[in-house]
């Protein structure tokens, strides 16, 4: 595994440190703030603004930039962020400040995803950009309880302090590790653009807001689930959480491979699965041994989706792919909101703490459908790991520098 990639991932596990550790740090920062925990919340769909309007507006901007130095920005702007969040003196400010934390996030999964797949032979570029989004899995089984152990300990604040220092670890990191990465001269803003409104890309971005809604739309209310349902402590909240995060790792590590093998099969076995799954946790949830099971399977079938998606997108851009790998963040944080809040109405409608299981499958079963008609109408034959260069004689990242 080329050492860039190694920096790459140390990037993404910062990153879903500070996305995810706000839901674990709610109480605490209501209580400092003097706010309630609901209002509290909104810290949380911050920050998904945040991702959902950075990733293309900053890749659009940093079209020109070299992609190591972008990198690099993307993470000073992440790191900024987080120091803002906890030096932030009250809650406005803080609210703003998770905003300017989450901008960086799509762009640079975006660009990251595109210089992973450089790093390696063609063969193997779907399991580099797995390799960069194990950092994220690993944030969910390492990162965010310990930073939430932290915050519960030390302050909520000390929390985004030591995540700020990830991001200057990050940094040198990018800065010492990732090659140089050649522009393509013919490539740009309107040739960018131009690959986004390909059908292929829409109907992907289309997949993974409602795919991946599904998942989210019980994960938002996992925590409630597992102590309302499955009658398990508040205390063991953390250990399901890394319990989950252990599926995405696994998922995550399966999926590169497959990825590499058949795109659309694995896209579509992974859709189907995580739909089976939903509508089993709906009667696994009742058993605890059962439940808990059912959480890493949920975890693991889940962030399976994301890199066939990640890949699908960056192929069928073609020789422009960093846009639309960006757009693809923005689409998975629609889907986190979009199914956090379905789920929540099913709540609120008086159907019951399983519900989400029920609107997760039901949504999952959508973008499985959506990537089937994909499919159908994609007349290209499938290369899974194709075109992820910004020109056929670009060079590949292991014989630049």
């Amino acid at each position: 595994m080329p050492l860039a990639l190694l920096a790459l991932a140390v990037s993404a596990f910062g990153i879903g440190t500070t996305e995810f550790v706000m839901m674990g740090l709610l109480p605490n920062v209501a209580d400092d703030l003097g706010t309630s925990v609901p209002t509290a919340g909104y810290l949380v769909s911050a920050y998904a603004i945040g991702v959902v309007v950075g990733a293309p507006l900053l890749t659009a901007l940093g079209s020109r930039v070299p992609r190591r130095r972008m990198l690099v920005l993307l993470m000073a702007l992440f790191t900024v962020g987080n120091l803002a969040s906890a030096l932030a003196p009250s809650f406005g400010p803080l609210v703003a400040a998770r905003v300017l934390a989450g901008l960086p996030h799509g762009a640079f999964f975006g660009v990251g995803a595109v210089v992973a797949a450089r790093l390696v032979a063609e063969e193997r570029r779907a399991r580099a950009v797995a390799t960069m989004f194990l950092g994220l899995t690993i944030a969910n089984i390492i990162g965010v309880p310990v930073a939430t152990l932290l915050g519960q300990h030390l302050g909520w604040r000390a929390t985004f302090l030591v995540v700020a220092g990830i991001g200057v670890v990050a940094m040198a990191a990018i800065a010492r590790l990732v090659p140089q990465v050649p522009l393509d001269q013919q490539g740009g803003l309107r040739r960018e653009l131009g690959a986004l409104r390909d059908r292929q890309v829409l109907l992907g971005l289309l997949t993974a807001v409602f795919g991946f809604a599904g998942v989210f739309a019980v994960y938002s209310y996992l925590a409630s689930m597992m102590t309302e349902v499955t009658g398990l402590a508040e205390s063991s909240v953390t250990v399901v959480l890394a319990l989950f995060g252990i599926g995405m790792t696994l998922g995550a590590l399966a999926a590169g491979p497959l990825t590499d093998r058949a795109l659309r099969p694995t896209l579509y076995g992974s859709l189907a699965a995580l739909a089976a799954v939903l509508l089993l946790f709906d009667v696994t949830v009742h058993t605890t041994w059962a439940a808990l099971a059912t959480v890493v399977v949920l975890g693991a079938v889940g962030f399976m989706t994301t890199t066939p998606l990640q890949m699908l997108v960056m192929n069928k851009a073609r020789s422009a792919p960093t846009l639309a790998s960006a757009s693809n963040h923005s689409a998975f944080n629609l889907a986190n909101a979009g199914g956090a809040w379905l789920g929540g109405v099913a709540i609120a409608a008086g159907w019951g703490w399983t519900s989400p299981t029920l609107v997760g499958a039901a949504l999952a079963l959508i973008g499985l459908a959506i990537a089937l008609l994909a499919g159908r109408l994609d007349r290209t034959p499938e290369e899974p790991s194709r075109v992820v260069a910004t020109s056929e004689s670009l060079p590949r990242m292991s014989e630049v520098n």
